[in-house]
């Protein structure tokens, strides 16, 4: 029986798993569809992620058996080893658009429409940062016959000059939880910096955690 996760939302190691196969689609497609070892490697990524995780291969296992129930994730036959790959735009009927933004706010949590157009740029390149406010303000107001709203938008923060958005796949959002610390617009050059430099530290581990495994291969630090 296929469930819905608008009756029964995800939990944070669903949202994750889903969310890292919906990146790696983007930032490594010669790796994806992803093997086991490849998934559990991004989800546990140190870089780009908010919160970091720690999650075992059962777990990530146990989320996959959910997601694939929700039809957000298929398992792919004909390799040496089981590999996935997220179905999530159309189980969730909205557009590519929509799903870059809600894996973005899954896997780094809640943030401006700014900084998710900053952090979309190798998912999808939005044209200005109205267009992302437009997709999220689709999402905010979706009607409740499709499954309500996917998004929240969160009171802005004590001298913040832009309100930030969550993600509503995982159930309600606490609005009265204040909001993590904001780069001082002076950094933003060298935020964007690094943040392009996390992205391909975590691109190159999750090749090397692929290659490993079709050469058959312990990953570092593994016996």
């Amino acid at each position: 029986m296929t469930h819905d996760f608008r009756t029964r939302p995800l939990s944070a190691a669903e949202a994750r798993v889903l969310a890292t196969l919906m990146e790696k689609a983007r930032t490594v497609p010669d790796s994806y569809p992803l093997s086991l070892n490849s998934l559990h490697s991004g989800c546990n990524q140190k870089t780009a992620r908010e919160p970091v995780m720690t999650l075992s291969e059962a777990e990530i296992g146990d989320a996959l058996d959910v997601l694939r129930d929700y039809s957000m994730v298929i398992e792919s036959s004909g390799s040496r080893v089981p590999r996935y790959e997220h179905n999530f735009p159309r189980a969730a009927s909205v557009p590519d658009q929509s799903a870059t933004l809600l894996g973005l706010l899954m896997l780094r949590g809640p943030q401006t429409a700014g900084e998710l157009r900053i952090n979309a740029d190798r998912w999808y390149k939005f044209l200005d940062i109205a267009s992302v406010e437009a997709f999220l303000e689709e999402m905010l107001d979706r009607a409740e016959e499709k499954g309500g709203p996917l998004v929240v938008k969160l009171p802005r923060a004590p001298g913040a000059r832009e309100q930030r958005w969550a993600h509503l796949l995982c159930g309600p959002v606490d609005t009265s939880a204040p909001a993590a610390s904001e780069v001082p617009s002076g950094d933003s050059a060298l935020a964007m910096r690094v943040a392009a430099l996390e992205a391909s530290v975590a691109t190159l581990q999750a090749q090397l955690a692929d290659l490993n495994e079709q050469l058959g291969l312990s990953q570092p630090g593994q016996p």
